[in-house]
């Protein structure tokens, strides 16, 4: 097994990172003099809506950018060859992001801003999030979500391989999906990428802490779910009078350091849009979660492990624990970034991705 800590300050770490792979030598070529997404506004990133009919009717709303559909200025050879389909080729990888809890697709800016146009990307709003219907408290479970993941493969990815990239609670439905439908990896799935999260053992207190006012935090992570859920409209009005406090909790925990304020605007924006009965809804769930037996089967694929060290929702012993239970996984601690290391260490990020990416295409060309 390896592992491996990335200092976020070395700038020449994500060149190292990224040099030895397709991926990361065809992006850059293509983002030379920019960093991919600083220039695009947040949330501005759409491709046409797909929906998406989860088993008990629930509507899931999906987004999927095609190869080629953004301009791409890299030249063309053996490693887009590695990437695209040509008439003697099978079909090409497939990268599915499953955002977070209380957030939405738009949480993936920089990667999508990375990989549009290069690489097939879906995106999905998960069960009572974003765009996608409210399922209520019976279906709220991470059980269901995995199989909302199936659901999603199989209407918008029927065919060719694919890598799964999940986020906090994104994460946990990749290993749901896992634990419900094992013989999908190493067929289907090729590659995974486990982003700030775990398979158990997390105290869903910290969910809570950015998402109510500080007066509130006490009384509402202690008290009773069914408290909870009877409370959410008057949680909602209070969140909403005082954004300002909500903000600053955003900034402490969704954040290891100091980033620009849109990037913690934005965050609190997708926090601030999910009504707190959804947070109800799949709180208990968290509390409950106990699936570190089911991740073993990730060790037959390439995938990678990313937590920043100052991650304060789901803290780095999450990911070293996932580590130690997926043979041959590769670990990424970065340094000093918190739970939304996928905004605030974006390019680190995306250059584990590379290697997840091309290593999963060339286990899926090998087949």
């Amino acid at each position: 097994m390896r592992r491996g800590r990335i200092l976020g300050s070395v700038a020449g770490a994500l060149g190292i990172a990224a040099a030895g792979t397709a991926v990361g030598v065809v992006r850059q070529q293509r983002q030379i003099g920019r960093r991919a997404g600083e220039d695009i506004p947040f949330g501005t990133l759409r491709s046409p809506e797909v929906t998406v009919v989860a088993e008990d009717g629930v509507r899931l709303y999906v987004e999927v950018d095609e190869v080629g559909a953004a301009p791409a200025t890299a030249p063309a050879g053996p490693l887009e060859r590695l990437l695209r389909r040509t008439k003697d080729d099978a079909l090409p990888v497939t990268v599915v992001f499953v955002h977070g809890f209380c957030l939405n697709l738009d949480c993936w800016h920089f990667q999508r801003a990375a990989y549009r146009g290069l690489v097939r990307t879906v995106y999905y709003d998960q069960r009572s999030h974003g765009r996608s219907g409210n399922s209520g408290r019976t279906h709220s479970t991470i059980e269901q979500l995995g199989r909302d993941l199936k659901d999603v493969i199989e209407a918008v990815v029927p065919d060719g391989p694919i890598v799964l990239v999940g986020h906090s609670m994104g994460g946990m439905s990749i290993v749901a999906l896992a634990e419900q439908f094992p013989e999908l990896i190493g067929t289907r799935v090729v590659g995974a990428g486990l982003v700030s999260t775990t398979a158990g053992g997390l105290d869903p207190s910290r969910i809570l802490l950015p998402m109510l006012p500080a007066r509130l935090t006490g009384p509402f992570a202690m008290g009773a779910v069914r408290t909870l859920h009877l409370g959410h409209r008057a949680v909602d009005v209070l969140r909403k009078a005082g954004s300002s406090i909500a903000t600053v909790a955003t900034d402490r925990f969704a954040f290891g350091g100091p980033v620009p304020r849109g990037y913690v605007e934005f965050v609190d924006e997708m926090l601030g849009a999910t009504p707190f009965e959804v947070v109800a809804d799949f709180f208990p769930h968290f509390a409950s979660l106990d699936k570190f037996d089911h991740v073993e089967s990730l060790g037959r694929i390439p995938t990678s492990i990313i937590c920043g060290t100052n991650d304060k929702i789901t803290s780095i012993g999450h990911s070293r624990k996932l580590h130690s239970r997926i043979a041959d996984s590769r670990l990424l601690e970065c340094e000093g970034a918190g739970h939304m290391v996928i905004m605030e260490r974006h390019e680190l990020v995306n250059a584990e991705l590379d290697q997840l990416i091309t290593a999963a295409t060339a286990r899926a060309a090998t087949r």
